[in-house]
């Protein structure tokens, strides 16, 4: 299928490994010209060199949550592609875990600077990108922690629900200049994030890795019904689909990849 990504350029965040990474090489592969930012430049330059010797591939490192970082960013691209028509703000982290009352004040403003404010300073930077010829893209990867909360993850919960409701209102803002604006939600999903997660809970358990997978879905995700984690091709497919032109009637929706997940409250 053509998706008419041909000439694009594509900015994606959280690109050293995980969903982001596999997103940079789906878009690579339909014709984009991709730039990879992450925290660490060494992390960059490892995953670029993992997916391709391409001179549509570009990488910068940058902090989401730091305006200044986010300029030099831009300038970066200003300078050696012009501006970005698509943006897929994929960076994040799971943050401080545990029940309300075990959580202090920093515990929430630190997942909510990363998982929202970080976002929310991204996609005010590059608007203006994003605005111009009047064709642009604007997918946030929130989570299936944003319709259906865990009670240890509340921070978490909380900034990727607010991340639909803030997508949803740029969705109506600037449709008529083009802009197209969406989320994808995933749960569950086999990335870096997640295997530190099910290590964490092998070790505390004192069970193999596989075991400490299969427990975690037996007790904690049993809405999952295809009974595994999702593979990063999965929603890299999702989220190619939704930057292309053939989503072109898609705006301010939400596309769960979730593996059938079912609300739980």
């Amino acid at each position: 299928m053509e998706l008419g990504l041909k000439d694009k350029v594509a900015l994606v965040t959280g690109a050293a490994s995980g969903i982001g990474k596999e997103t940079t090489r789906v878009l690579l592969e339909e014709g984009a010209t991709v730039v990879m930012t992450d925290l660490d430049e060494e992390d960059l330059k490892q995953a670029a060199m993992e997916l391709t010797e391409n001179d549509r591939l570009l990488y910068f490192p940058s902090d989401i949550r730091s305006l200044e970082s986010l300029k030099q960013l831009h300038e970066y691209i200003k300078k050696s592609l012009g501006s970005i028509d698509i943006l897929v703000q994929n960076a994040g982290v799971t943050g401080a875990q545990g029940l309300f009352h075990t959580l202090s004040d920093d515990d929430w403003v630190y997942t909510i600077e990363q998982n929202l404010h970080g976002p929310v300073r991204i996609a005010r930077e590059f608007l203006p990108d994003l605005r111009e010829g009047g064709w642009g893209r604007l997918i946030f990867i929130s989570s299936e922690n944003a319709v259906q909360p865990y009670d240890n993850e509340l921070p978490y919960d909380s900034a990727k629900a607010a991340v639909l409701s803030f997508a949803k209102g740029l969705s109506r803002s600037y449709a008529k200049e083009g802009l197209l604006v969406n989320t994808v939600s995933p749960a569950f999903i086999e990335t870096p994030m997640t295997d530190r997660m099910m290590q964490k809970r092998s070790e505390e358990k004192k069970v193999s890795f596989d075991e400490a997978v299969d427990s975690f879905l037996d007790e904690e995700r049993p809405h999952i019904e295809l009974k595994r984690r999702g593979q990063t091709e999965e929603v890299a497919a999702v989220i190619t689909f939704l930057c292309s032109e053939k989503a072109s009637f898609v705006n301010g929706a939400n596309y769960r990849v979730d593996g059938g997940s079912v609300a739980t409250i």
